[in-house]
């Protein structure tokens, strides 16, 4: 399925009719360059569940937690990740057995950890500038 938007604003309304389907133990994993979207999408996706956190990129703390929701959310950013190694030290096993939602930026990085029913989401650009949501 694919999903375009025109705005960071539309972005966040696909994240947040995303957030009314999903149930814990989801894991969501992110494709795409820099500035495609994917924490726009986040914004949206977590204020859909209900959460009014501020959602900022989780680059440089590599982990943001949002809590407030129907259903927590754990928002990881593997782009900065050099190993597999570094990512089970943050505790990624953990996480998984938790009643949350997993969202994994740059979740292509390392798909050998997650686990087989992953949602994955691939942003790009259009010519015009718009947003390209697909869903695998």
């Amino acid at each position: 399925m694919q999903q375009i938007a025109e705005s960071p604003e539309a972005m966040e309304a696909l994240g947040r009719e995303a957030a009314a389907l999903v149930r814990p133990g989801t894991v969501i994993a992110l494709v795409g360059g820099l500035g495609v979207g994917k924490t726009h999408w986040t914004k949206g996706f977590v204020a859909g569940l209900g959460s009014s956190a501020a959602v900022t990129s989780p680059t440089f703390g590599l982990l943001h937690e949002y809590h407030g929701g129907r259903i927590p959310v754990f928002h990881l950013d593997f782009y900065r990740l050099e190993s597999e190694a570094e990512l089970i030290a943050l505790g990624w096993d953990e996480l998984l057995e938790e009643d949350s939602v997993i969202i994994a930026e740059w979740g292509d990085k390392f798909p050998g950890l997650l686990p087989p029913e992953t949602v994955w989401l691939h942003f790009s650009v259009t010519s015009n500038g718009g947003r390209v949501l697909v869903r695998n």
